[in-house]
């Protein structure tokens, strides 16, 4: 990964919408990725933030007798409130109704003026105001209605900027092919190229009337379309125009994350964009798959949207993270169910991790009133290989966003330390008075909830630093760096541990 530096994004969501679990999906995946960098002590910069202009947005607030500003103001609360909840620590929340961004993209949209990929028509073609799309007539059949969202199309004929999207399908294909992972999941790869094979047409970026955007620089009958505006704000938090240090730092190793639905807007409009105004293309751009709940497609009509605020509520913020991490491989799509959020969240938090946790807290109390010294003698052959296997794993799965696939890695540690529990049954060691073995177990296994804290902290930060205080070590997990804790040999002189507290009890016994 970088030289020392790591820039990640989610999408900018839009504020119209109420927070759902897609939201918190993203979200939390570049969460885990960028608490996973900064362990590994790179300097990180994870964005988030909303997307606030466009037709709807006026809409909506001349419906609530709100001006455009009051009501975005209120609605990006819902975001901001969802992101503490869930513990994400974004270095940077940004809207686009910022002065800053408002610079940036007035800027980046004379550059690309200037450069010739900018120049002004007039466009006619099917239009969609809840989506704020033109669609093309081969993507629509006799019923004239819009591909998304369903509702009927209007004609519009208007004076509109287009953006020379063509003149760089020869360039973006090249680039594509010396960078086969520039878009991830290969499915989506090749999905993208055919979609380019298929010829690119000039896009109007421009819209006349709708006065809630960015103006045109120098044209204050038009405003940049919401989709070009909304895309430059990746640029606008990396510094671009504003902080050339924070740029050069960060821009080199830009990460997106986004929902397959968008993925066309991130892997051809935005990369030629770039190409257009002659700045480096992302390092890679992951598209993951779609929750369904309970099987079914998730939609508003239905009614069955998942709020992350009440799962949240009724279950805790890390059993939720994990379920989303852990349940489905990254890219794929998932379904969402109560029923398995607990069954998961039962096998694999409460009866694993935290059951070899609490059994190791109870004896470090129970036969030494919760000291134990480090022993003299502390190698063992599978406890090595096992950390070996876990963490290059770790970093394997990780460097390719696949998250399911780093907990499984981890969870070798946990059902390692819950066999040794059987195979050393340090009970018969206390009976028998084996005092030196009894020590040896009781260090190794405070070791591996140590090395199992550190490990599990980019999913589950809440419970991790619970855990690291509860064995009794000094500072923050976030002070320390991936290579300095994952060994056998990093253990402290002395583990003086708290009481032990369950950290995940069980669900399913309540329910």
């Amino acid at each position: 990964m970088g030289q020392g530096s790591f820039y990640i994004t989610t999408p900018i969501y839009y504020v119209n919408d109420v927070p759902h679990i897609g939201h918190a999906y993203t979200t939390c995946a570049a969460d885990v990725l960028a608490r996973y960098h900064r362990l590994l002590g790179e300097k990180v910069l994870f964005v988030t933030g909303t997307d606030e202009h466009g037709h709807k947005i006026e809409q909506a607030a001349e419906k609530a007798g709100l001006t455009p500003q009051e009501l975005v103001n209120q609605v990006v609360l819902r975001f901001q409130d969802l992101w503490e909840k869930m513990n994400i620590s974004y270095d940077d929340f940004i809207r686009t109704t910022e002065p800053r961004h408002v610079e940036v993209v007035q800027k980046f949209f004379s550059l690309l003026q200037e450069r010739g990929y900018i120049y002004r028509g007039e466009y006619e073609g099917w239009y969609c105001v809840p989506c704020e799309t033109f669609w093309p007539e081969n993507q629509l059949d006799e019923r004239l209605v819009c591909p998304d969202c369903g509702r009927s199309l209007e004609r519009l004929k208007e004076e509109s900027y287009f953006f020379a999207l063509s003149r760089l399908e020869k360039p973006l294909l090249e680039y594509f092919e010396s960078h086969p992972d520039l878009v991830m999941p290969e499915s989506r790869f090749n999905e993208i190229v055919s979609f380019i094979r298929g010829g690119l047409k000039d896009q109007s970026i421009s819209r006349r009337g709708v006065k809630w955007g960015i103006e045109v620089p120098g044209d204050p009958e038009h405003t940049i379309y919401v989709w070009f505006d909304a895309l430059i704000n990746y640029l606008t938090a990396a510094g671009f125009s504003q902080d050339e240090r924070r740029f050069s730092e960060f821009w080199s190793q830009v990460y997106h994350l986004v929902g397959k639905d968008i993925l066309r807007f991130h892997a051809v409009l935005w990369p030629a964009m770039l190409q257009a105004a002659n700045l480096p293309l992302p390092r890679r751009i992951f598209a993951h798959g779609w929750w369904t709940v309970e099987g079914e497609k998730m939609s508003k009509s239905r009614g069955n949207t998942v709020d992350p605020n009440r799962v949240i509520a009724d279950y805790g913020v890390d059993r939720f993270r994990y379920f989303l991490m852990r349940e489905v491989s990254f890219g794929l799509d998932g379904d969402f169910s109560e029923r398995a959020l607990i069954s998961r969240s039962d096998s694999d938090l409460s009866d694993n991790f935290g059951n070899l946790v609490h059994r190791t807290l109870n004896m470090v109390w129970k036969y030494f009133q919760g000291e134990v010294k480090k022993p003299a003698v502390y190698r063992d052959e599978l406890w090595e290989k096992t950390l070996e296997e876990a963490y290059s794993g770790f970093s394997f799965f990780f460097d390719r966003f696949a998250f399911a696939q780093v907990l499984e890695n981890i969870w070798k540690l946990v059902h390692l330390g819950n066999r040794f529990i059987e195979q050393k049954a340090p009970w018969k060691l206390a009976k028998e008075g084996e005092k030196e073995e009894l020590v040896r177990v009781l260090y190794r296994l405070l070791d591996c909830s140590r090395i199992l804290a550190v490990l599990v902290y980019p999913f589950l930060p809440g419970t991790a630093s619970k855990l690291w205080k509860m064995i009794g070590m000094e500072g923050e997990i976030s002070d320390f760096s991936l290579s300095s804790q994952i060994s056998w040999e990093a253990g402290p002189d002395l583990y003086r541990v708290g009481k032990p507290v369950p950290l995940f009890p069980r669900i399913g016994d309540k329910k």
